[in-house]
């Protein structure tokens, strides 16, 4: 989770992705920008008790990461709730990040459910989060074709830990059927980004898996991968 944050830090605390200047919620964005948090605060607050989904979102973030605020996960999982209930995609996601968590209150269940309604908005990291659940068989019975399914769709958005993990289930022939070509195109996808994947305690490349998988491809196969990912284009949302 504390990745994620960073991630999201990053975008609202910079300006990244903030809005165009002209209201309290931008106000409150410049002074963050400006590390201003006690100002960010003071104007989020309020915009987040009178419903602002957006303002309730931030100001879970910062609970979370502990920014401009004494760090609170039980504050933070309130006003993303708050968010996530008006159906804010990217609190759905946090919401449901924050009941897989170590050390908070986990419901593997409550993660699943916000999740999904995160993914059918789109939202490629909830639609990542869903996949795994599903081939860890956590919150739900273990599906791999359910699990295939989520990771496409973040994968075809361009998330690289989707594009490995789909890799893998082609190798593997789990939820799909066994297709080294498409592996080969999932873990060249995701080596463009230098993903690193932790499985077990264990960490490696996908360029790495990449290569052990093109030993067991025929010239043929090798070629038609690469074809594939020279002329691939992420889906839009």
């Amino acid at each position: 989770m504390e990745h994620l944050i960073a991630v999201v830090l990053v975008a609202l605390f910079t300006g990244i992705a903030a809005p165009a200047a002209g209201g309290p919620l931008e106000d409150a964005d410049a002074a963050a920008q400006r590390g201003d948090y006690a100002t960010a605060l003071q104007l989020r607050r309020p915009l987040a008790e009178q419903g602002d989904a957006q303002a309730q979102f931030r100001l879970g973030i910062m609970y979370d990461s502990g920014t401009g605020v004494p760090q609170d996960h039980v504050e933070a999982r309130k006003w993303y709730r708050e968010a996530a209930e008006q159906g804010y995609a990217l609190a759905q996601f946090y919401l449901g990040k924050s009941y897989t968590d170590p050390g908070a209150l986990q419901d593997y269940s409550e993660a699943v459910k916000w999740y999904h309604k995160a993914s059918q908005q789109g939202n490629a990291l909830a639609q990542y989060e869903l996949g795994l659940m599903y081939e860890a068989g956590m919150g739900v019975a273990p599906d791999y074709t359910e699990s295939a399914k989520w990771y496409r769709k973040a994968a075809e958005q361009g998330e690289a830990a989707a594009q490995y993990s789909l890799g893998i289930l082609y190798i593997e022939g789990h939820g799909v059927t066994q297709d080294y070509v498409q592996a080969h195109l999932w873990l060249n996808l995701a080596s463009r980004k230098d993903y690193i994947s932790e499985r077990d305690g264990k960490y490696v490349t996908a360029a790495h898996s990449r290569d052990e998988l093109e030993k067991k491809m025929t010239p043929i196969q090798r070629g038609q991968a690469q074809k594939l990912a020279f002329q691939w284009k992420p889906k839009k949302n």
